[in-house]
């Protein structure tokens, strides 16, 4: 296992590991993306709200951008190109209406089903790729992903 060696005089950035964790989930996300899209069009961003819709139902701007970790301004724009193309729609909030919340539409619904399995796919080619270090890999996203304690 490699360990960066960080002080005045020497840093190997290529075992730091916040800059490999990094580069890993951009290749992996840049390896999915390009399947979807050259089957059904999207870009991530559009992706990452489509697929964040059909789990969570109708949600704000906010709350999406928030979950992916993206930028507020390309989640805008990704639903603005989605409700366009019709997979979208946006409405208001009863309890906020100064937040904007998106769901998708029946097209929207259809899009995703035909996606969820191009998903499941590259899920299970990662997932053999992997091998016997899945789990230690799952536990270690889990641990990072609760934050310092």
């Amino acid at each position: 296992m490699a360990t960066a060696t960080v002080n005045n005089e020497c840093f190997d950035l290529g075992a730091f590991l916040p800059y490999r964790l990094a580069v890993a989930a951009s290749r992996v996300s840049r390896d999915f993306a390009e399947r979807y899209r050259e089957e059904f069009g999207l870009s991530i961003p559009e992706w990452r709200v489509l697929a964040h819709l059909s789990q969570d139902g109708a949600v704000s701007v906010r709350d999406i951008y928030e979950r992916v970790d993206m930028d507020k301004s390309k989640v805008s724009r990704a639903a603005s190109r989605l409700q366009r193309a019709g997979l979208v729609r946006k409405g208001t909030n009863p309890h906020d209406r100064r937040l904007v919340t998106l769901s998708l539409s029946r097209k929207g619904k259809q899009l995703m089903r035909r996606v969820a399995p191009v998903a499941a796919g590259f899920q299970s080619e990662l997932e053999a790729r992997l091998g016997d270090t899945l789990p230690g890999l799952e536990a270690a996203l889990n641990e990072l992903a609760q934050g310092p304690e």
